[in-house]
């Protein structure tokens, strides 16, 4: 059997090619594919989060593995209904979120390894949601540097895309690359497989599963066509003539300036000039001349059109009678607008995207730098929104659900928060109006912590405020430090000191579709194939015991913790490989000591002995 390696880079080279794809039912029994699988996934929180079954990501084993292959191989698998749950949005409306079971993420997870490998070299250039080194601000990075001259935008947004996806369509996308029924039928099952919502059965008759984790990947394949046909179809329609005639006003009077010029009249010049320097070089209306240029997101797409009104509502219907024709899907009539770049903003990735119109912004040669030029702002009411959260009828109040944390996880809380949202406007021209978001939660921390403490905000800024470097000078801050203890160095949570300075997008780096995929076993992967209890040292039923994060093993005194609470936390790792017996005994708490040896691996037939904690090594970590 090969690893993962070797077939994920042999697949990848047939989609380099565009050629079909068979017998990929059969990689499925790749033992090594569900080991890089784990790896990926046993970090992310979500692991530990029950589906529709007591199942988790704790107890994972060698064992699982194989009887995941087995069910397979004989086409026994059965995919289990999703748990789902409703997650509230902004508009006050719910999105339904569902929760699959460790082995179906798991399965999921080589599957979508799969297509990734073969789908990715043949994706749209002009696709970013979902993909490998790919993002928003790739997206924005695309617009800012090539729609330069757009005159129309042209906001996309599919209505309930992921819910309303065609299992046929999809079945029928898949198929027309990947020549294997068994596979297909896997996928058709997983579509199908349905839900459980307070524990009532319901059929999934179409879309993708959000929340599963090749439902990204299926949704891209899915909109795959939508990209072909924009590419193939729409934009060579609109597309023509190399530049733009010069108009004709402007060419008047450039050669009126030459001609006083000529005849020494330097004034008459200079007047004429400033009068031509507030016209357009170059013919806005050229019928000759027309570009369509497109970038999608996930579901949400954004098109720059240069011409006419006409022709760009022209476009709008040709995309909505190829969505609802083809693919069975509708545009929202509410978020699919036109607006005219100059004059409107167009709302994609939560920024306003606007065509520049400065004549007074020039560069060394007296050129108008900026015309036409496209600018990212931030919406006014992203800054808005954001200072509610932190306010009680206007003014900015205190967090009553943080004041049983303790200074430092609050000061990092509330930095987290300020330091997302302003690290993902930073390549806004306008990024310096977070300065209130700042303000507004710099007052709100003074008040949690001064409620907290039961003193006056004077006090806390006294305390806690501090000043620290930055690439941008000299920023002040307020600060708290954690000691650790054992001559470890304090942790230092800071609130501030990040300069709302734009930063411009860098380079579009597009993945190199000649990248071998490459992959090293972890850490985990080797304790696991090591087939050794790291407790008892028994070599029969091992599995991996996991945990949410390492403070959950911080929630009694140290001298009550049990010895296996030990090892993961000096280790800092939120697993440990284990037997069944010492798996069963730790969940119920029957495990307080780990047996026990002498210091020099001697039999413990002496008064002397001490319990001995040994790593995978087997160097001794620490005696009591």
């Amino acid at each position: 059997m090969q690893d993962a390696e070797t077939v994920l880079n042999v697949i990848q080279e047939r989609g380099r090619r565009g050629l079909p794809l068979e017998g990929i039912y059969r990689q499925l029994y790749n033992p090594d594919l569900y080991l890089r699988a784990y790896a990926r996934l046993y970090r992310n929180p979500g692991s530990m989060t029950r589906g529709a079954t007591r199942e988790t990501v704790d107890g994972m084993s060698m064992a699982k593995i194989d009887a995941i292959i087995e069910a397979l191989r004989f086409e026994r698998y059965r995919w289990t209904p999703v748990r789902r749950v409703q997650i509230p949005k902004s508009n006050g409306k719910t999105r339904p979120l569902g929760i699959p079971t460790w082995s179906d993420r798991l399965l999921q997870e080589v599957m979508r390894s799969l297509l990734a490998a073969y789908y990715e070299p043949q994706f749209s250039e002009l696709s970013h949601g979902f993909r490998p080194n790919r993002g928003c601000h790739t997206a924005l990075e695309a617009v800012t540097r090539q729609w330069t001259g757009t005159k129309w935008f042209i906001e996309g947004d599919i209505t309930q895309c992921f819910d309303r996806l065609d299992h046929e369509v999809l079945l029928s996308a898949l198929g027309e690359k990947l020549h294997d029924n068994r596979f297909l039928r896997l996928v058709r099952h997983l579509l199908r497989a349905g839900y459980l919502e307070d524990w009532r059965y319901g059929k999934t008759l179409s879309g993708t599963p959000q929340g599963g984790i090749i439902s990204p990947l299926l949704s891209n394949i899915y909109l795959d066509k939508l990209d072909r046909f924009v590419e193939q179809v729409l934009i060579p329609a609109n597309t023509r003539g190399n530049a733009r005639r010069q108009d004709k006003r402007h060419a008047a009077l450039m050669a009126r300036v030459r001609y006083w010029r000529r005849k020494g009249d330097h004034e008459q010049a200079r007047a004429l000039r400033k009068e031509m320097q507030r016209l357009p070089s170059r013919d806005p209306d050229d019928p000759g001349y027309r570009r369509l240029r497109y970038v999608r997101y996930a579901d949400d797409f954004l098109l720059g059109f240069t011409g006419s009104k006409a022709e760009a509502e022209d476009i709008k219907r040709q995309l909505d009678t190829f969505l609802s024709e083809t693919l069975n899907l509708e545009l929202s009539s509410e978020k699919t607008l036109i607006t005219h770049a100059t004059t409107q903003p167009a709302r994609f990735l939560g920024f306003d995207i606007v065509n520049q119109q400065a004549d007074d912004k020039r560069d060394r040669t007296g050129q108008r730098s900026i015309n036409g030029r496209i600018g990212l702002r931030v919406p006014a009411e992203v800054v808005r929104k954001r200072c509610t959260l932190y306010q009680r009828k206007g003014r900015p109040t205190h967090r009553p659900e943080l004041l049983q944390d303790d200074d430092y996880s609050i000061v990092a809380r509330y930095q987290a928060e300020y330091r997302g949202v302003v690290n993902y406007y930073l390549p806004a021209q306008n990024v310096f109006w977070f300065h209130k978001l700042g303000w507004v939660m710099e007052t709100s921390l003074l008040k949690t912590l001064a409620n907290k403490h039961k003193a006056t905000i004077t006090a806390i800024v006294k305390k806690h405020k501090a000043l620290v470097r930055t690439p941008d000078g000299v920023r002040k801050c307020f600060e708290v430090t954690r000691e650790q203890g054992d001559g470890k160095p304090p942790l230092v949570a800071r609130f501030g000191g990040i300069p709302l300075q734009r930063q411009k997008l860098g380079p579009l780096k597009d993945q190199d579709p000649r990248t071998t995929i490459r992959f090293g076993r972890s850490e985990l992967l080797q304790r696991l194939l090591a087939d050794e209890c790291e407790l008892c040292g028994s070599t029969e039923q091992v599995e991996v015991h996991h945990i949410r994060k390492l403070a959950d093993l911080k929630q009694r005194g140290r001298r009550e913790r049990p010895a296996w609470a030990e090892i993961m936390s000096a280790r800092r790792r939120k697993t440990l490989v284990v037997c069944r017996n010492c798996h069963m005994a730790i969940h119920h708490g029957r495990l307080k000591r780990q047996p026990t040896e002498s210091v020099t691996g001697e039999p413990d037939d002496a008064k002397v002995s001490r319990p001995v904690r040994r790593g995978v090594d087997g160097k001794v970590l620490h005696t009591e």
